[in-house]
């Protein structure tokens, strides 16, 4: 709950209005009242154990920090019902953010200074004992306050790294465009990550453009855009120092903030004296009505004089303190005579108007708090459903009440509080397993008598579809039928079926529907039922054209109500995907991707943001192991996949996490026993979670509440 104005914190802090909001809590301007100043605090709502722990992590992280580039933590406490709170600097000013806002693009030389300033911070991090990497390094968290100091903000995502171990405080955040590929899921980050992220904040400022998005350039192959191609007004020399911060692969950047730092300043021979300087960022103070008088930075406000970022720096030479005042003493008498000639001819012209005019001239002073921008997600439509095949009335059993479900966070390494359901024939027959994603907390969930397979998570995460019977995983199940239980394996609820087989189920995004497959025509084709009717439909029509032979494998887009599955034509398996969302009317769909007439491609899957379809592959014969492959949704009508270059093979029936930076997949590179593995979606932190010598296959990540 957001706290009201004029609230009072621990006795001490009045609430004076909210800077910004996130997921976890707000922060908020406030007033000492012990002190008489104002300060930042910064609120966490989320008061399990773990987070307390964090929160409290980060406490310790940030009040041992002194530098002139980063505020500084002076108080923390707890209010039982309420939350933590966190008290640091309140910096008053500008973000970054908001001055590329005002001013499309940031002049070169003021993103060399305050690339460099905020190099220096980083150096003080990343040299602390143990080291401290910022995490989320992006425009928003750069202030500028209106003295022209540079302020490196929002340490909530701080991180200390001993040996080869980290200990995280808050949940790991992801900003495309922004974050490095290594940032994703929960692989290895390093003061490099660091690097990256501001090499990509100085890209924008000076572009305009946000850079592409790191985890896209190591998956789907994409170049970066030459900053130069964005504004041919950069120099070369700074392009390259930033292009190479934003290597994607760490090896490749800058292995320290100060290497940065010394690229940057050594991009132009008007910071190049400063290369071996200690930059302070706190400007001299001005003399008396210096500030009014004082000449304008080329492309800065023209309410914030004698603020440009350029006048950050305090090293200045004694020549250039010279030109300075020469410049502002030559600026005064211009504009002194300019003003003189205004006012005569007003006076010739119109004395009434010149009276009127000079009392209304306003003094406006630009409101520079950080307000936290939000995208809504829209409402997506739901298009009713066509009936093509009456089927008994249907009555799905009611929600279970289940045990609560694991905290919306961020899967970290192994899997932490995350669940996966898989199938196993450890015991004989192939039955449904709950496993945590360390590895911990196996039980079985399914006692069919000839077996059950090929489980899918209902939305809310609470109950489970699966196929019986089941007694080898096989091409397809005959005479099989789907079947709902809750999670902790009660309420066993068969669906509607019909002779041949129902198989493949799959959940839609909404909860009310699930897409199968059904050889109920004698041939696979995909199907849907309703939930809430029992009404089933016929949803693809593979066996309509003379190539056609079959469809299956449906997976359903996690933001709308599209589908994309395998499609046997022309002697391969291809994937396909029903064309304009539209799943509910028979109508042609399109191939998404073409692989060659001597691959055959299968179990595709959308990452949960919807931009990606993965799929296996293998060569035509199925000799090689299966690999993936990916291909972006929007590339979508030039129909070329690209193979992501993860070993060891094979590697197939791949399932996102639902915070999207993990997967989990069936694999034997041993060639022999069949085990569940999770890594990135890179395949880096790669975790064999089951060992047993029994056949371990179908995994699936199950959801949160946050979904």
């Amino acid at each position: 709950m957001t706290l009201e104005q004029g609230t009072l914190l621990n006795g001490r802090y009045r609430i004076v209005d909210i800077l910004g909001q996130g997921g976890m809590g707000s922060v908020y301007r406030a007033l000492d009242e012990n002190l008489g100043v104002e300060v930042a605090v910064k609120e966490n709502l989320f008061t399990t154990d773990e987070y307390s722990r964090q929160f409290r992590l980060e406490a310790v992280i940030l009040a041992s920090l002194r530098h002139q580039n980063l505020p500084r933590v002076t108080d923390h406490f707890v209010m039982e019902g309420y939350g933590q709170y966190l008290v640091m600097d309140y910096i008053e000013g500008e973000d970054l953010r908001q001055r590329m806002e005002r001013m499309d693009t940031i002049p070169e030389e003021d993103a060399i200074l305050i690339g460099a300033a905020v190099c220096d911070a980083l150096a003080y991090l990343h040299s602390r004992r143990p080291p401290v990497l910022h995490r989320d390094i992006k425009p928003g968290n750069i202030k500028i306050t209106p003295d022209g100091r540079v302020y490196l903000v929002d340490f909530g995502l701080a991180k200390l790294i001993q040996g080869s171990q980290t200990t995280t405080t808050g949940a790991r955040a992801m900003t495309p465009g922004y974050s490095p590929p290594e940032q994703y899921g929960t692989a290895r980050t390093d003061p490099r990550s660091d690097i990256y992220s501001l090499g990509a904040t100085l890209y924008a400022a000076l572009t305009g453009h946000i850079p592409e998005d790191g985890l896209a350039r190591v998956m789907d192959n994409i170049e970066l855009t030459p900053i130069r191609k964005h504004n041919p007004k950069i120099s070369r020399r700074l392009a390259a120092v930033i292009e190479k911060a934003m290597e994607a692969y760490p090896d490749d950047r800058y292995q320290t903030a100060e290497e940065f730092r010394r690229g940057l300043l050594n991009s132009s021979s008007k910071t190049q004296r400063f290369t071996d300087l200690d930059l302070n960022i706190s400007v001299p103070p001005p003399p008396e009505d210096e500030e009014a008088q004082a000449p304008k930075k080329s492309n800065i406000s023209p309410s914030t004089p004698a603020k440009a970022v350029l006048d950050v720096v305090t090293s200045m030479t004694t020549r250039m303190r010279r030109r300075a005042r020469r410049n502002a003493t030559l600026g005064i008498w211009g504009g002194a005579i300019l003003l003189l000639l205004a006012i005569l001819l007003l006076w010739n012209t119109n004395p009434g108007l010149l009276w009127r005019i000079f009392p209304a001239i306003p003094n406006p002073t630009p409101d520079f708090n950080l307000v936290l921008q939000t995208t809504p997600t829209p409402d997506i439509p739901l298009v009713p459903p066509v009936q093509e095949t009456p089927t008994p009335t249907f009555t799905p059993s009611p929600a279970p009440t289940d045990t609560p479900l694991p905290s919306p966070t961020a899967t970290p390494l192994g899997g932490g509080t995350g669940q996966l359901a898989f199938v196993s024939s450890r015991t004989g027959y192939p039955q449904v397993y709950i496993i945590n994603a360390d590895g911990s907390g196996l039980r079985q969930i399914t006692n069919e008598q000839e077996g059950a397979c090929q489980p899918d998570w209902s939305p809310d995460g609470k109950r489970l579809v699966y196929v019986s019977p089941c007694r080898q995983k096989q091409d397809y199940y005959q005479g099989s039928s789907l079947y709902i239980i809750d999670a902790n394996g009660e309420n066993r609820t068969p669906l509607p079926t019909s002779l041949g087989g129902d198989f493949e189920p799959a959940w839609s995004p909404d909860g009310k529907r699930i897409a199968f497959t059904s050889l109920r025509d004698g041939y696979m084709e995909i199907y849907m039922i309703n939930l809430e009717t029992g009404q089933v439909t016929r949803l693809t029509r593979a066996q309509s054209t003379p190539t056609g032979l079959y469809a299956r494998m449906a997976a359903w887009n996690p933001i709308g109500f599209q589908i994309a599955y395998v499609l046997k034509r022309a002697g391969t398996t291809q994937i396909w995907i029903t064309t304009d969302g539209d799943v509910y009317l028979p109508k042609p769909n399109d191939q998404i991707a073409q692989t060659g007439s001597n691959t055959n491609d299968f179990l595709p899957v959308w990452t949960r943001d919807g931009q990606y379809i993965i799929f296996s592959q293998t060569n035509f014969e199925g000799t090689a192991p299966a690999w993936l492959m990916n291909i972006r949704y929007e590339d979508r009508k030039t129909k070329q996949a690209v193979r992501l270059p993860i070993e060891p093979l094979p590697i197939v029936d791949v399932s996102i996490s639902p915070d999207g930076f993990w997967m989990a997949f069936e694999s034997w590179p041993d060639s022999t026993n069949h085990d569940i593995y999770i890594s990135t979606l890179t395949g880096a932190n790669r975790v064999r979670l089951t060992t047993d010598p029994g056949f371990d296959f179908d995994p699936v990540w199950r959801p949160t509440k946050t979904e």
